[in-house]
């Protein structure tokens, strides 16, 4: 029996999955790539392998007797993808497991943010057990309402950076904090809408990644799709290296399924909130619009900015019409 072999997927594209490995006793393979495919039981059970999945290898051999692929029985992968490890979280969109944190990015401009999509984004996060970093690019187009947004999120408890990626302001900070923070295995996604500068910044940070960027279109002010599909990139050639991730843009995504929890569980996703939770007149409070409402209090007061309650009540209609299957 061969040896089996830990490693990480970084990437899936039509069945055929990019697998860094991590611990195997040919030291020749360490943080190697291997491609391969994943045995024919993962599409039978309707197991859907992620980039950011930790999984155990075989050597192909091994599984010559398992429809690997109806079109093609013939395996010729030196190994074959034999068991997923569990995960801590995943993600249907972007399609990625095991993230530790999430940089949402929005521009201060150009494109203007959409600051109910981005506290969407911000809720999935937070239910994932996933921390949300806050990354506002562009500040050199609209210097004022960036500090605006900067003033919000951190209000709100939230890390943020606030740069200008083209314009290299301010790059240090956000450079140190994934130098620092971003080892023992960790991973991390950024998101956010299409044409904002993702794919700029991650170049900047990381130059070796060489992700295509594109032009914003001045007649739709949307951002062309420069990134096809979610792909994890080791960050140095360690074993325990951290890896980041460049997603579609939110015009990619399908938040049309947005049914991750219950609209109970909502409130909790909101962390500024988390003060006042327990302390409203009724237990059953929806916390949109009844009267002794502890959060309502602290947005009158000004505790909690009102974007943020905004997004909670659309959030908070979405979900009380989810139906329960």
């Amino acid at each position: 029996m061969g040896e089996r072999l830990q490693g990480k997927i970084t990437l899936g594209v039509g069945g055929l999955y990019t697998v860094r490995i991590l611990s195997s006793e040919n030291t020749e393979l360490l943080t190697k790539s291997v491609v391969c495919r994943a045995r024919g039981s993962f599409k039978h059970n309707n197991i859907t392998l992620l980039a950011g999945d930790n999984v155990i290898l075989c050597p192909a051999s091994e599984a010559a007797g398992d429809v690997l692929d109806k079109k093609n029985k013939q395996n010729t992968d030196d190994f074959v993808i034999d068991e997923l490890c569990k995960r801590k979280n995943s993600l249907i969109r972007p399609p990625l497991s095991n993230l530790d944190y999430i940089f949402i990015t929005m521009a201060a401009a150009s494109p203007a943010p959409i600051l109910s999509t981005v506290d969407k984004l911000i809720s999935i996060a937070e239910f994932n057990g996933i921390e949300p970093i806050i990354v506002i690019t562009k500040c050199e187009l609209d210097p004022k309402y960036a500090n605006t947004l900067e003033e919000l999120y951190k209000k709100c408890g939230f890390t943020v950076f606030c740069l200008s990626a083209k314009e290299d302001i301010a790059i240090s900070p956000i450079d140190e904090f994934i130098r620092n923070e971003l080892k023992d295995g960790k991973t991390a996604a950024f998101a956010g809408a299409s044409g904002i500068g993702k794919s700029t910044l991650l170049n900047r940070l990381f130059p070796d990644l060489e992700l295509s960027t594109s032009e914003i279109s001045r007649k739709i002010e949307r951002g062309r799709h420069t990134t096809r599909k979610a792909e994890l990139y080791p960050l140095s050639d360690s074993q325990n290296c951290g890896y980041v991730a460049d997603t579609p843009g939110f015009s990619m995504l399908d938040f049309e399924r947005f049914d991750f929890f219950e609209k109970d569980d909502l409130v909790n996703t909101m962390r500024e909130f988390t003060p006042y939770v327990g302390k409203c007149k009724y237990t059953k409070c929806s916390h949109t619009k009844e009267e002794g409402c502890a959060i309502l209090d602290a947005l009158k007061a000004g505790d909690i900015p009102r974007s943020r309650h905004e997004s909670y009540c659309e959030l908070y209609d979405v979900l009380k019409t989810k139906k329960k299957w």
